[in-house]
């Protein structure tokens, strides 16, 4: 297993690679002057010369991305060019705000993609299946800034339940800003496991031990939970792991309809900035957050399936063998 581990962190230098040259000569080739964003139209040439060669702009392109690619080796992400703050601080203290947000948008998800998942497959073309596999598709479309500024209508404006932007203070304000912020971002992705836990229900809930269950008397809540449901884990599973890896790096428009202070409104700040070191910081921390994540849903599986550690054991027996 630890193997397996070291190769998959391996796996992801090249990705690092690819994903900093590919941002890095967008940003440059985008239009538009940082110089000049940072310090307004009225700037006088002496000062925009100054901060342009202060920011190391005056150098040729493939000099100042092998500049950054040194400093990122030794785990310098650069500092801001609006400003001149650390850039791996500035992300430090935004990174818990979108991991909270994404962890209480898979919560939702969860929490309504499982039992009406299950539901459905139980109750397998009647009016409830129909009506929670109509819900899903509405759910997948649904676009997540329209359903946002729709719960911001309803629950701020018209009801006055719920704050329509920002972070709260303490355990309450957080937990009261957070709902309609995770309910936007979560709704996708509840559709996503409703519909993943509808198919995989139906593949096990035909099987003969199912029947040799029942015909125990076995109470159907049982059957459910422990043979069904334990069985058709493995494809959940997979589906929560990337729909969190994808909620860490999607919640760019959530964040910034709700105004939450987190990383994916910093890096909208940052593009419009044309912040470069900023923008390449965001998107490096999301992408190794993102196969962080995909690797422990790898490491889980051993433990929801046997069947998988055995690979695992047998693979690192047959590679200590030479086969």
């Amino acid at each position: 297993m630890h193997k397996y581990v070291l190769k998959r962190f391996a796996m992801l230098i090249p990705v690092l690679i690819g994903v900093t040259f590919i941002v890095f000569f967008i940003m440059a080739l985008t239009p538009g002057d940082p110089v000049t964003i940072i310090l307004g139209d009225n700037a006088t040439a002496e000062n925009v010369a100054k901060l342009t060669e202060e920011l190391g702009l005056n150098d040729p392109l493939i000099i100042r991305y092998v500049r950054y690619m040194g400093g990122l080796l030794k785990g310098d992400l650069g500092k801001s060019y609006s400003n001149q703050l650390s850039v791996l601080d500035q992300i430090a203290d935004r990174f818990p705000n979108t991991l909270i947000l994404a962890a209480a948008a898979i919560f939702v998800s969860l929490l309504i993609g499982i039992p009406v998942g299950i539901i459905s497959a139980k109750k397998q073309y009647t009016w409830i299946d129909n009506t929670s596999m109509i819900t899903a598709l509405m759910g997948v479309s649904m676009p997540v800034f329209w359903l946002g500024l729709l719960l911001v209508i309803v629950f701020s404006l018209k009801l006055r339940w719920l704050p329509s932007q920002g972070m709260g203070q303490g355990f309450i304000g957080v937990l009261k800003s957070l709902i309609l912020p995770a309910f936007s971002l979560g709704a996708g992705s509840a559709a996503m496991v409703t519909r993943m836990t509808r198919s995989s229900m139906l593949e096990v809930i035909r099987q003969d031990y199912i029947d040799t269950a029942r015909s125990k008397g076995v109470k159907e809540s049982t059957i459910t939970i422990k043979h069904m449901l334990k069985n058709a884990l493995i494809p959940i599973i997979t589906v929560v792991g990337l729909q969190f890896g994808h909620l860490l790096g999607g919640a760019v428009l959530t964040e910034t309809v709700f105004s939450w202070p987190g990383l994916g409104r910093f890096m909208v700040e940052a593009i419009k900035k044309k912040d470069t070191p900023s923008v390449l910081g965001a998107v490096i921390f999301l992408s190794v957050a993102f196969s962080i994540v995909n690797l422990l849903i790898d490491i889980l599986y051993a433990y929801v399936d046997p069947r998988i550690k055995s690979q695992y054991k047998v693979q690192s027996a047959a590679g200590r063998r030479g086969e």
